[in-house]
């Protein structure tokens, strides 16, 4: 394994420059919402990266490329232009916008890697520093003179490498929007791209993002509520000690029918009652297990751990936003157990009942407990606390975002590594897979994997 590190310092910046949506995109403000404001407590931006096959060297990819991805960017930008914009924050939070100005504009960065793309690329387990200097950091804010800060939202990396591949990393403040907003613009940028800029063959088939943000209602005051709770701050990447390793596990979709024959065979057995096993309530319980058994062992045996996802609210009849709404629509869902329970020999049954619950509750009020949203984040939190958060969907498809030069090798969630957190995904090459993208110390990870090897080949023996 150790041979797979130390790439950290093999990639030279070509060019720093910007991209602005056309000069006729006219200047113009959105406000945030109750679903945005919460997303001020995460601390660490939200970085997605992708990686492409392209066997040319780096003067071809210049000379062809680089054009093509820079003017459909541009494009791209005119209907999702708060990626282009500033978040404002005046002294009086309650009042904190998204605002674009003629001439505003996102960084886009151009650099060249000497690094072994094809290792970059794995699902084997590799220095979580080698991905680094492919990923880009958000600008600085800067402060005016009546105390408002300005954020830039958005930052994009595109990184060659010779003969091998290139990729591109977006880093991007989550209050601008959910996961489901952003895929909406990459794929958006990325047929445009495989256009080559010619938008009119798509006009009847890519959707145009609604930035129609009046027509979500507030009747708790969630916006004051939370404008009043939450201490707005720079997002920055927790520095973790020691040294991490990025990996994925990849869960067949036989493996996952399996693990859903072994739940319900185990459910009806204990008598747990009716439990809807969903491919993502079972694959998070199984993560979960063996994630919270990896952990250090000191801890106490009725000690709560949490596991925190979000759900997509767009077409809950509380809110009857279409699918296309551009900003964060998220309801957080937080199942609790006690750790003796999910290490027991049931531990993975009596997990999925615990996220099925918390998602039954969702479906019934996907405003259940909001009020409590930013104590119990903040709880959850803490040091010492076991809490694990799922980022991204296999709902989001992000192995269908072609550019041009076909799906994508690898795709990730790259800040799982400052976040406490897992990514979930589709599979690039197993049809209704999931992959789950980690990234743990080396004791742990060798712990979390002989504890999923063996979860498995107790399974595979049901």
């Amino acid at each position: 394994m150790d041979n797979q590190i130390n790439h950290h310092k093999s990639v030279k910046v070509i060019e720093e420059c910007q991209v602005a949506p056309p000069p006729s995109l006219p200047s113009t403000t959105l406000p945030l919402t109750f679903f945005d404001l919460p997303w001020f407590c995460c601390r660490v931006p939200i970085q997605r990266i992708f990686f492409y096959e392209f066997p040319h060297p780096t003067h071809h990819f210049l000379q062809t490329t680089l054009p093509i991805l820079k003017h459909s960017l541009s494009l791209s930008l005119q209907h999702f232009f708060p990626f282009a914009s500033n978040l404002i924050v005046p002294p009086q939070p309650h009042l904190s916008h998204i605002r674009y100005l003629h001439g505003d504009y996102l960084s886009f960065i151009v650099a060249e890697s000497t690094a072994d793309f094809t290792l970059l690329a794995s699902h084997s387990p590799q220095d979580v520093r080698n991905w680094h200097p492919l990923i880009p950091t958000l600008p600085p804010p800067h402060v005016n003179k009546d105390g408002t800060r300005v954020f830039p939202l958005m930052t994009i990396q595109v990184t060659v490498f010779p003969n091998s591949g290139f990729t591109i990393c977006l880093t991007f403040n989550h209050v601008v929007g959910d996961g489901k907003s952003l895929h909406h613009f990459i794929k958006f940028w990325a047929s445009l791209c495989k256009a080559r800029g010619d938008l009119d063959p798509f006009e009847t088939t890519l959707s145009l993002p609604s930035h129609e943000r009046t027509r979500l209602k507030d009747p708790k005051g969630l916006k004051l509520l939370y404008s009043q709770a939450i201490e707005i701050t720079e997002p920055k990447i927790t520095e973790f000690v020691g040294l991490r390793f990025r990996f994925s596990v990849v869960l067949s979709r036989e493996l996952i029918d399996k693990l859903k024959n072994w739940v319900s065979f185990k459910c009806g057995t204990h008598d747990s009652g009716a439990l809807h096993i969903s491919t993502f309530v079972i694959t998070c319980s199984l993560i979960w297990v063996c994630m919270v058994g990896s952990e250090e062992s000191e801890q106490y045996s009725d000690q709560l751990c949490y596991l925190v996802f979000p759900a997509d609210s767009r077409d809950r009849p509380e809110f009857s936003l279409t699918s296309t709404y551009f900003g964060n629509c998220l309801t957080i869902c937080m199942a609790a157990m006690k750790r003796s329970e999910i290490v027991g020999e049931n531990g993975i049954v009596a997990a999925a009942n615990a996220i099925e619950r918390e998602i039954r509750d969702f479906k019934s009020d996907a405003l259940k407990k909001v009020e409590n949203w930013v104590s119990d984040y903040r709880e959850r939190v803490k040091p010492g606390k076991s809490r694990l958060f799922i980022a991204g969907s296999p709902k989001l498809g992000v192995y269908q975002t072609d550019f041009g030069w076909g799906k994508p090798k690898k795709c990730e969630a790259a800040h799982i590594e400052s976040s406490a957190s897992i990514s979930l995904c589709d599979c690039r090459d197993e049809k209704e897979g999931i992959q789950v993208g980690l990234a743990l110390e080396r004791v742990q990870m060798n712990k979390f994997v002989n504890i999923l090897e063996q979860k498995l080949h107790n399974i595979d023996k049901f």
